[in-house]
């Protein structure tokens, strides 16, 4: 059993020494995609299944209420949180629709899909981004494995080198976390910026 935790926590630290060391620039990239679309007055959505609907969840709850400072609230959407709606879509549209039929209802053009799939191949994912896109949003990919589908339709992707989700997972909460510091630090830097983005409550 110790060889077990040994080797699961040395798995952690290399798919996180991997993030240090390969994918900053994506970091930073899908990074400022988010910051870009908050400072625009746009909204961020975010939509997983299991694991990965915990950090839609998570990462939206962190950018409405706060990450470490005390600041303004963004517009964040996790679609994972509505039990009448994703049963309801699920039951009379299919489960392919579930987050799809949200965006259609929800999004706007500049807004931001961040679509998270371990694999990269969940279909109702894949039809998120492909709904996000006919109208005229952004789209941010977090995946694992080897990207999927996810990497190939999605404007900017970020895939983490691991073929075992409970590590892809610990990874994207991580990265989901350092996005939430960009956020905090363009807060910090927003006096060059147009003020009615970034005052009040």
């Amino acid at each position: 059993m110790r060889a077990l935790l040994v080797r699961s926590l040395q798995e952690h630290l290399d798919s996180l020494k991997t993030l240090l060391d390969s994918k900053l620039d994506q970091i930073q990239q899908t990074g400022d995609l988010i910051c870009h679309t908050l400072a625009a007055g746009n909204k961020v959505l975010i939509c997983g299944n299991g694991g990965s609907a915990a950090d839609a969840q998570h990462i939206a709850a962190e950018l409405v209420g706060r990450y470490e400072q005390n600041r303004r609230p963004w517009p964040a959407i996790a679609l994972t949180t509505d039990t009448s709606t994703l049963t309801a879509v699920s039951n009379d549209f299919g489960f392919e629709e579930v987050f799809a039929r949200q965006v259609h209802a929800l999004a706007v053009e500049g807004d931001l899909l961040i679509a998270i799939s371990t694999s990269g191949k969940s279909p109702s994912i894949l039809r998120a981004v492909e709904k996000a896109r006919e109208l005229g949003c952004r789209t941010l990919g977090l995946g694992g494995c080897d990207g999927g589908e996810l990497l190939k339709t999605c404007d900017v992707s970020l895939v983490v080198d691991s073929n075992r989700t409970s590590r892809i997972q610990e990874a994207h909460i991580t990265i989901g976390h350092l996005w939430c510091e960009m956020v905090d630090q363009l807060f910090e830097n927003a006096t060059g910026l147009p003020r009615g983005h970034y005052d009040g409550g």
